[in-house]
């Protein structure tokens, strides 16, 4: 492993692979600044197309849908100097790899938050409200009319939040979750100080069980890591009382799929809102058959300023490093 206190050497107009199509912005600019190779189809690359970048070039730019393991880490070239990341998650990366080869692995993380917290406050709202259900019967032509007892929901105002993983996101939802009325209950694994607590109102679990047990709503914005893969368990949805309702913006795999779907089916739970998933794109056809599932396509930080931002920071990162410097936003849990 490189000693993170020297200098890096120098790397004249890098080569630079990057593996989807970004945004137009970021794609010229990048084009003005490096020997780049660009997506524009923007199709996937498969695994043989990923091997082959990594021989070929000294940064490559992928996203979460390219799935770099240790088997593709050892078979890269070795030029290969740095993975500057188009996203904050970095779960799809064997940093553990990446640290033997020393390679330096790079996100984007903070220029997200915003979005990604409101697509969570959006889905708070839409699930126990049926937006989606009563969305559908419109365009249906089968809706009779306004009736007392027609498409009845939930309230969320006095309701209990309870929130999984109290960072960025996590706390911008806090915020948003406070103006509607909701209680903020969260588990982390450091509790927040005492002033931050204090502005969000938000109470700490120091055990995430004894707090499933005490919210009408949970929402999840915790990291997809070996420590959080299945964390919402079937166990852990056994614990949550019939009327709650799941929210999950963050990774698929946090979440007991199989169970997620046992406990909907059974009326176990109220409802869920699920904007990512375990294989995505693939969907178990079980969720789509569930009305009280609000889906939508891992659109949580589709916004045009994030991946704009999203893109700005990864030239940021890949200009740094080939001046021979360690890049702003280096992910520094692989290198521990």
């Amino acid at each position: 492993m490189p000693d993170l206190r020297r200098p890096l050497a120098k790397v004249p107009n890098p080569r630079v692979i990057v593996t989807r199509d970004l945004a137009n912005v970021t794609m010229d600019r990048m084009a003005e600044l490096f020997d780049v190779s660009l997506n524009r189809a923007d199709i996937a690359f498969t695994r043989d197309q990923l091997a082959q970048a990594m021989r070929d070039c000294d940064v490559l730019v992928p996203t979460v849908t390219d799935e770099i393991d240790a088997g593709l880490i050892e078979q890269a070239g070795d030029r290969l100097g740095l993975i500057a990341n188009f996203g904050a998650g970095v779960n799809h990366i064997d940093l553990s790899a990446c640290r033997r080869r020393g390679i330096i692995v790079t996100n984007t993380p903070g220029v997200l938050t915003e979005d990604t917290a409101d697509m969570a406050m959006a889905l708070i709202i839409g699930v126990p409200r049926r937006l989606a259900e009563g969305e559908k019967l419109v365009r249906s032509g089968q809706w009779n009319g306004w009736s007392p007892g027609a498409m009845l929901g939930h309230r969320i105002g006095g309701k209990a939040l309870g929130i999984i993983g109290m960072g960025r996101i996590g706390q911008a939802v806090a915020r948003r979750a406070r103006a509607f009325g909701l209680a903020i209950h969260y588990h982390n694994r450091h509790r927040l100080p005492k002033v931050l607590e204090a502005e969000l109102c938000a109470e700490w679990h120091p055990h995430l069980d004894e707090m499933l047990g005490a919210i009408d709503i949970l929402t999840i914005h915790t990291p997809r890591n070996p420590d959080s893969e299945n964390l919402l368990s079937a166990e852990r949805i056994a614990l949550l009382q019939p009327h709650v309702y799941v929210i999950n913006t963050s990774r698929g795999g946090i979440v007991d799929e199989d169970a997620l779907i046992d406990a909907l089916e059974s009326g176990r739970l109220a409802g869920a809102g699920l904007d990512v998933w375990k294989h995505e794109p693939a969907i178990d056809p079980r969720l789509l058959a569930l009305p009280n599932v609000v889906m939508t396509p891992h659109m949580g930080s589709a916004t045009y300023e994030g991946r704009i931002a999203s893109g700005e920071k990864v030239i940021r990162n890949i200009r740094v490093w080939a001046d021979g410097h360690r890049p702003p936003d280096m992910v520094l849990e692989g290198w521990v």
